[in-house]
């Protein structure tokens, strides 16, 4: 942006013309802001105080364009005067440039430019959300300046505007020459800056008479006709008030300003006027010879005198211009001669030293000294002459030879025009012999080729100013697109703060409703000892809660349509469905504490660790991965990290999945009826498992059944469908989920665990009881003193890693982990969940109640957060050496144990054998004393 002068000028100009002007001066309105500048009052000229000499001008946008209007099918131009006020960002538009009040105006702050070389030359639209407008420039050059500046204008307009974040870009606080330099660099990239078109700028264009179109009424507005009256009024007394702007009395006294006041009145400026500048101490023309002044410098000349001028002065520079090219010709000449004559100098000096020593030598000797050095120099002379005579002579005789060779050639050539002119007059005698035989049928033909070649050449023309109006139509829409998405990222920017600031006050909102609500459900449990009316209105109270998630679910709905709040992003129900009616208000309770930790987590936690899981490319076993995946995986990252975690460990056999599923199409599997059985009990507050229709039953069903086949030892356990379904919802492919289920199996879980008497599995719940001593060790004093059996909880935990245990976030999380690191997460997750409930579960003090409570207090863990760091630090150490060896010890116990009970069970077969024939004797002859 180009710096003006240190007071304030404003110039109209048609067509693309800046104005310089102070942004100061410009009010909402642009129509009254150009009224002030033009019709100053008199205390305004002589109480204002001239601005400071560092103000920084700023240029202004206006100018004559043609907008199309359309009126039912008809369609016009008209010329209009375009005007940008700078406050607003819009740009208004008045019939002519005299007019006070707009015919309208365009918001340009949330518009976006286009051009389309079809439409025609300098034809350009401006895209609001409201409508579209076409507008067109005299000439391409001056649409493009439209244009670019246009998109400087809403740049700078966007970044002053408070409503971005003041931390969000460092560009709203920047200068705005610092913003306008900065755009016009990165602009540069795509459409180098227009230039200001020459014939619409300055005193010549802005003298230039209004653009009319054919007919007085076409160019009016029929939709703004009280405007129109407005505007006439005003430019009618405008005409009939001399008193206003009186040229000739500005013209019979310009002697009378002194040099400041003709400095104030060129500039724009209204200053602190000295009393008595007029020889008759009269005020009034003075006044008038200033606003004559402002009109001159607001675009309309004084006078054509001034015009001439500006013609001659043009006419000037092109003479000087063609001197200057003269004088520097004649310089290089003179540069020249002054070399020559150097050189000379020097041999003539250097001779007068020459003769200089000889005159001053006092001696014979050093006078015959000079003489002999002279001798020498001339017999080097007369050698190097002899040289130069001897090749002078060979070159003569080279050059004789050349010329000797030279005029063989020249006859040479003489016979070969002689032959050529034969052979010529034979190929028009031949072609006059052609021409008589196909006289007309030629001459049509030659007529036509000549035609279509200039046709092609014509048509060659045009493509070529086609590619190059498409070539600058890519590079301003390569600009417009550039910036658009520049003012797209600041709104996102501004977007995801506002989104931060509602997360806060959601999570706030939703911790006073969890507490409100936790009141209730103690109220509720104490509603037997209340008397009857605030029975009555604790249970209005409850019923209204318990209505409040279905309103605010239909609003959010409505907000948000896509969003379903009911379910999560695999399918799980965000709020238990719980049959007994008192735990309904828990079930709020718990849904409310899972949506207010997952909104403090959203941006304090998850968006962190979202960040370093996707500064993270090529998966690689190591110590950050392992801390990133106990921290949990991200949904966007879940399915790649699951496959890459199975192909670690599993050898995936192409085309293995799809033989194990065509055996089981042709023989039916033992296990196929329990299979079918467990197939409607799988996941039943999964929204994907919930029906028999569901579309992950059949694949549910395939993945058991080719497991079965796969692995005929194990064949089908009670759990294992638990285990594939839940690799389905993540992994979502079939024989994905295959392999997921083959890798826990077979690799994760220890050997037998899945059998038929689940030997491990009943190994490890003796090993997690050693742990829970060992880690609370007055929990477990507490279930010794109830007698309470913990591997009736957590014996599930471990056949299906803790699902239908957990809330399906904190599940997710857990079996990151256990994909990864293996059974020894399901040991520290199940002593955490333990730890996390101990202070709960130690005051209560009957047996009943704790089997009670541990049926249903793994829902009521609702921070993950929390859970994962009592089950990664605070349970440390965890040495998995240490589980190998209890396990080892536990088997061989729990072996030897069944030994002895087998060895039992066959002696009491061999006895009941042994008993069996008597027994039959005394039961049949008992029958028979009956008959």
């Amino acid at each position: 942006m180009k710096k003006g002068p240190e007071s304030e000028s404003c110039t109209l100009a048609a067509s693309g013309n800046l104005v310089e002007s102070n942004p100061d001066t410009n009010s909402s309105n642009g129509a009254s802001a150009r009224e002030k500048d033009m019709l100053p009052s008199p205390g305004e000229l002589e109480n204002v105080p001239p601005k400071p000499n560092t103000e920084i001008s700023r240029k202004k946008l206006c100018g004559y364009l043609n907008k199309l209007g359309i009126k039912g099918p008809i369609k016009t131009w008209k010329s209009r005067w375009f005007f940008y006020d700078e406050n607003k960002c819009r740009l208004l538009y008045y019939r002519t440039a005299q007019d006070i009040n707009p015919l309208g105006s365009i918001d340009l702050s949330s518009a976006s430019f286009d051009c389309k070389m079809e439409n025609g030359e300098g034809v350009f639209e401006i895209r609001t959300p409201s409508r579209a407008f076409i507008l067109k420039a005299i000439s391409k050059q001056a649409m493009m300046y439209w244009l670019q500046q246009l998109q400087m204008r809403r740049w700078e307009f966007c970044n002053t505007q408070s409503r971005f974040p003041v931390g969000s870009s460092q560009l709203v606080n920047e200068p705005l020459a610092g913003r306008t330099s900065r755009y016009v660099v990165d602009n540069e990239d795509f459409l180098p800056l227009v230039k200001t078109p020459t014939e619409a700028v300055g005193l010549k264009a802005a003298s230039l008479p209004a653009p009319q179109t054919s007919t007085a009424l076409q160019n009016i507005s029929l939709k703004h006709p009280w405007t129109e009256i407005q505007n006439t009024v005003y430019k009618q007394l405008w005409r009939n008030s001399g008193n206003v702007f009186s040229f000739n009395e500005f013209q019979d006294h310009p002697e009378n300003l002194n040099e400041e006041q003709e400095a104030q009145v060129e500039t724009g400026c209204a200053g602190d006027f000295k009393e008595g500048t007029l020889d008759d101490g009269r005020t009034e023309p003075r006044l008038n010879w200033i606003r004559k002044a402002r009109w001159i410098n607001n675009g309309f000349p004084g006078s054509p005198e001034e015009l001439c001028r500006e013609k001659n002065s043009v006419d000037k520079v092109s003479v000087l211009q063609q001197q200057i090219l003269t004088l520097t010709e004649e310089v290089k000449s003179q540069k020249e001669l002054v070399k020559l004559l150097h050189k000379a100098l020097e041999a003539a000096q250097q001779e007068k030293r020459v003769s200089s020593k000889y005159l001053t030598a006092t001696e014979d000797k050093d006078r015959l000294e000079l003489v002999r050095h002279k001798v020498r120099q001339i017999a080097d002379l007369t050698s190097r002459l002899e040289a130069l005579e001897q090749e002078k002579k060979e070159l003569e005789q080279i050059l004789t030879l050349r010329d000797s060779h030279i005029q063989e050639l020249k006859e040479h050539v003489q016979l070969l025009m002689e032959k050529n002119h034969a052979k010529q007059e034979v190929i028009m005698a031949l072609t006059e012999q052609m021409a008589r035989e196909l006289s007309d049928p030629l001459q049509e033909a030659n007529t036509i080729t000549v035609e279509t070649l200039y046709k092609q050449q014509e048509e060659i023309e045009h493509l070529k100013d086609d590619i190059d109006a498409y070539k600058t139509q890519n590079q301003f829409l390569n600009s417009e697109i550039h910036q658009v998405t520049r003012l797209w990222t600041r709104v996102a920017e501004n977007e995801k703060s506002l989104l931060m600031k509602c997360a806060c006050l959601q999570a706030r909102n939703c911790q006073m409703e969890s507490k409100y609500l936790t009141v209730l459900r103690k109220l509720q449990e104490a509603v037997p000892g209340l008397p009857n009316s605030h029975a009555e209105l604790v249970k209005n109270l409850i019923q209204e809660a318990l209505q409040w998630d279905v309103k605010e679910e239909a609003e959010e709905v409505k907000l948000r349509p896509n969003k379903n709040y009911e379910y999560d992003e695999y399918g799980f129900m965000t709020v238990p469905d719980y049959e007994i009616e008192d735990w309904k208000l828990l079930a709020k309770i718990q849904a409310l504490e899972i949506k207010s930790n997952k909104l403090r987590s959203q941006e304090i936690v998850e968006k962190p660790l979202r960040d370093r899981w996707n500064s993270i490319g090529e998966l690689n076993p190591s110590a950050e991965l392992k801390s990133l995946i106990r921290s949990g995986i991200p949904v966007e990252h879940r399915q790649r990290v699951w496959r890459w975690m199975v192909s670690r460990h599993c050898s995936l056999i192409p085309g293995h999945y799809q033989r194990l599923l065509e055996q089981s199409r042709s023989t039916e599997h033992p296990a196929c009826r329990q299979i079918e059985l467990d197939l409607p009990r799988t996941l039943t507050n999964n929204k994907h498992f919930s029906s028999p229709t569901s579309q992950l039953i059949p694949k549910l069903r395939r993945v058991l059944l080719a497991f079965s086949w796969h692995n005929p030892a194990i064949g089908y356990c009670q759990g294992l469908n638990r285990l594939a379904a839940v690799a389905l919802l993540v992994l979502e492919d079939e024989e994905s989920a295959f392999w997921c289920l083959v890798h826990i199996v077979e690799n994760l879980m220890p050997e037998d665990y899945y059998s038929d008497t689940l030997i491990t599995s009943q190994v490890d719940q003796r090993v997690f009881k050693d742990f829970l001593s060992e880690k609370l060790p007055r929990l477990t004093t507490h279930f010794e003193q109830y007698r309470i059996d913990v591997s009736l909880i957590t014996f599930n935990w471990f056949l299906v890693a803790f699902v239908d245990s957990l809330i399906s976030d904190i599940l997710l999380r857990v079996w990151d982990a256990f994909l990864y690191e293996g059974t020894k997460v399901i040991f520290r997750y199940a002593l955490a969940i333990f730890k996390y409930n101990e202070e709960e579960i130690l005051r209560i003090h009957d047996s009943v109640e704790i089997y009670q409570y541990l049926r249903f207090f793994t829902r009521m863990i609702m921070d993950g957060r929390k859970l994962m760091n009592i089950a990664f630090n605070d349970l440390n150490p965890f040495p998995m050496k240490l589980l190998r060896n209890r396990r080892s010890a536990h088997r061989e116990e729990l072996e030897a144990e069944l030994c002895e009970l087998e060895q039992i069970k066959a002696a009491y077969v061999k006895e009941r054998a042994e008993q069996g024939p008597q027994d039959l004797k005394e039961v049949a002859s008992e029958e028979e004393e009956e008959i």
